[in-house]
């Protein structure tokens, strides 16, 4: 087999396995924690035997749409974190993309995050932390790269990056997990409280120089 033929049959590969994720998305649409492989599967137009061909098992596909959904939302939080706005302005427009994110999808952030509900993690063997908390790892470590490229923190710039990147993706989970469960308050309220909690040290932290400000 030739290069160009290998190339074209990843091509299909590819665009193949894009579809199945469509699929499976839009089954997740509809039933949340509770959606099924052989729902997926039919969804699809396929059997269950090529659904596990193409992502191993249920495992597998639940972190093939953990990471397409990470994706998105990553590229989202960057967009918001480098609009031309001041700081304050900044800082809610990321809390606000994060909770419009899963406030617009609540059964594709509920299947992600609580599969026990009766998803995922009901057969044996699925391991929810083994996807969910590396999902958060990485969306702490691409925060604290964020905070570190535009302030001046100082010489433990990285350390506390770090420390401030998880802890702000922490904090967010957290409470956009229960705001999402009882709906106390609208979300602009919880994004003014979020952000008047960060508005410490961080407000005052030095923009570096010739960077852009966050």
């Amino acid at each position: 087999m030739d290069t160009t033929q290998r190339t074209e049959q990843q091509r299909s590969a590819d665009r193949r396995r894009r579809e199945l994720l469509e699929a499976a998305d839009r089954v997740v649409l509809r039933d949340g924690p509770q959606a099924s492989m052989n729902a997926i599967a039919a969804e699809a137009g396929i059997t269950k035997p090529i659904l596990y061909r193409h992502f191993g098992d249920k495992s597998g596909l639940y972190a093939a749409l953990a990471k397409r959904h990470t994706d998105a939302l990553l590229n989202s939080l960057r967009a918001a974190l480098d609009a031309p706005a001041d700081r304050r302005e900044r800082v809610e427009a990321t809390l606000d993309t994060y909770l419009a994110a899963i406030e617009a999808r609540p059964q594709v952030y509920r299947f992600l995050m609580h599969p026990a509900d009766g998803g995922p993690s009901a057969d044996q063997g699925f391991d929810v932390g083994k996807h969910s908390a590396p999902l958060l790892r990485r969306m702490g470590e691409e925060l604290a790269q964020v905070i570190e490229d535009r302030l001046d923190l100082g010489p433990e710039s990285q350390q506390l990056a770090r420390v401030w990147g998880h802890g702000i993706v922490g904090m967010m989970h957290a409470a956009g997990d229960w705001w999402l469960g009882e709906r106390p308050c609208s979300r602009a309220e919880l994004v003014r409280s979020l952000a008047d909690l960060l508005w410490g040290r961080l407000a005052a932290a030095g923009d570096k120089i010739g960077g852009p400000g966050f």
